[in-house]
Order: C-alpha cells, then structure tokens, then sequence
C-alpha cells in the first residue's frame, strides 16, 4: 500500500472516530434532559438484561454532559513539568521518576508555560546526537562503506532543555469548559495535555485525554503503573480504612464478613466495584452506601467524578 493511501486511510478513520464522537456530543451533550432521564429509567428497568459494571458504565456516559474540565484535571500542586533551562541529563531523570510520556514545559514559573515536550520526541532527539558514523571495520571494506554506530559519551547531558527543537504546543483552557467539547478538541487537534487556566491567566491544573476517558471508564492502568498492595486498616473497633482497589474476597476474609453479592452477573472483584454498583453511579465523598450485609455500610472518604480513591466500612453498631 503507498503512503498516499495510507494518509487517506488514517484519515478516515480518523473522521469515523471524530464521527462517533460528534454523534456521542449531539446524544449527551444537546439533547434535552427528559431524553436523558428517559434512558436513565431504562438502565433502572433493565436491571436483569444489564449487569452493575455495565449500568456504571453508561450512566457516566450520560453524566459527561455535566462534568467539566476543573473534574478531570490534575491541580497544579501534583503537576509534573520541566523548567527550559532544565539540563538534557534533569529532563531524562525526570521522565524517568514521573513515569509520563508528556511533560509541560515552563519558563520562570508553571504560570509560564512554553509547550510540552513527549519521551518519544526526547528520546529521537539524543538518539540522533548519540549516532556518529565510523568506518566499517573489514578486512576489504567497499569503497565508502560506513556503519552507524552510537554512543552516549556524544552526548552533552549538560545542554539545556530550551536548546532542543522538540518542543510542542499544549491546549489552553478554562476550568469551566465541558469535558466532552475539551475531548473532541483534543481529537481534532490531535494534542493529548491541556493546561487549565485560570481567570487571572495562571496556570491552574492540567488534564490529559486519559484523564477524561476514564471518567467514563474507570482507572486505565498499563504495564508500567506500579501495582501497590491496597490497604486495610482497622481505625477502631467496628471501623475500617481500606483503598477502593482492594480485592473484595480479601476484604471479606479480612472483616469475616462475605460482601460478595447475590447477583453473579455484577462482575466486581474490588471493593470500589461493589460500592459503584450498589450505588449505580460513582459515589461522592461524604455519601454513605448501605452494603449488601445488613448493617453495614460504606462511607466514601476520597473520591473524584471518575472513581473512589478510599472508603470507610463500618460494622453494625
């Protein structure tokens, strides 16, 4: 296949995807709140045709329409980002330690940005300092004959950041825009990090793609996240402290109590599965869920629109 059709192919798929997403938009985001309750009722009636994680699923489809980008976003004191004068050798270790593939770039402060800068582009761009061409090391090598080999030592991990051309634009938005206009703009513009800016022009947080897609559909976690062992801890007697992603048999053996539900089709392993689907949407900090064991309840402690983070169990007084 040429590169001519291979252009037109990625570009209609690309218009399919934009397609999908205009038509989720017109569904979600321009229909009329009784369409919406209208397919809420239904979830709620088809409770045996639509398992819990499924029922969790579009419900947060449909509450895209509320959620803005301030939901979404990182605040700006857990941003990750590189100064431009930061040196080659700080911007690797960063990378690094951060574990992104993105980082912002700033001047003097993160209310200066410059762009962002992706691994993949860093990584070419000392690659190409690191090639050097040397002579190939034959007994009778063809007239010209050269091989590429490289080698880190041509490398000057002292040079600053801003002396490297790699640098690319990030969206600016504002903490108020709908989270569905940012992710067809990201679409469209094919820019994965925005920045959020607040009405004084500095910068207030940061949101990536991802970060809007699993408002949808929970945690997506890769093979380099680092997997820690949830905790349980007993507070006091009667109260516990465990992480959303515990294993809910662990849990249950932990409390000799079986929160397994009834309900063999509700396919929930974690303990902020089962409060999601006793709720039927992603609870808030503060709500109170009664557990499928009477007298027992869940108390959401840490939670954003798009997952539980930690909750409190408590046993019946």
């Amino acid at each position: 296949m040429s590169r001519t059709d291979n252009g037109e192919h990625a570009a209609t798929r690309r218009e399919q995807r934009s397609g999908i997403v205009d038509r989720l938009r017109a569904l979600i985001g321009l229909g009329s709140p009784s369409v919406r309750e209208d397919i809420e009722e239904a979830l709620e009636g088809a409770a045996g045709d639509v398992t819990p994680h499924e029922r969790v699923l579009l419900r947060n489809v449909l509450a895209l329409h509320d959620l803005r980008v301030a939901d979404a976003m990182i605040p700006r004191a857990d941003i990750v980002a590189a100064a431009q004068d930061a040196t080659l050798g700080e911007t690797l270790a960063l990378f690094r330690n951060a574990g992104h593939s993105r980082l912002p770039v700033y001047g003097d402060t993160l209310d200066d940005p410059r762009g962002m800068i992706h691994i993949r582009d860093f990584v070419d761009y000392l690659a190409s300092l690191a090639e050097r061409a040397e002579p190939v090391t034959a007994e009778a090598p063809a007239p010209g004959e050269h091989a590429a080999t490289v080698s880190l030592a041509a490398i000057d991990f002292s040079a600053e950041l801003s002396t490297v051309t790699v640098l690319k634009p990030v969206l600016y938005v504002p903490p108020s825009m709908p989270a569905l206009d940012l992710l067809v703009k990201m679409q469209a513009t094919r820019t994965h990090l925005a920045l959020v800016i607040d009405e004084y022009g500095g910068t207030h947080g940061l949101v990536t793609m991802e970060d809007i897609v699993e408002m949808i559909v929970g945690d997506i976690e890769d093979e380099h996240d680092v997997d820690e062992e949830p905790r349980i801890e007993t507070v006091s007697d009667g109260v516990y402290l465990i992480d959303a992603k515990a294993d809910l048999e662990e849990v249950s053996q932990r409390l000799g109590v079986d929160f397994t539900p009834e309900d063999d089709g509700a396919e929930v392993t974690t303990l902020g599965g089962l409060v999601a689907s006793l709720a039927g949407h992603v609870p808030m900090r503060g709500e109170i869920v009664p557990a499928p064991v009477e007298g027992w309840e869940f108390e959401i402690v840490e939670a954003d629109p798009r997952r539980v983070a930690r909750l409190r169990v408590h046993a019946p007084k």
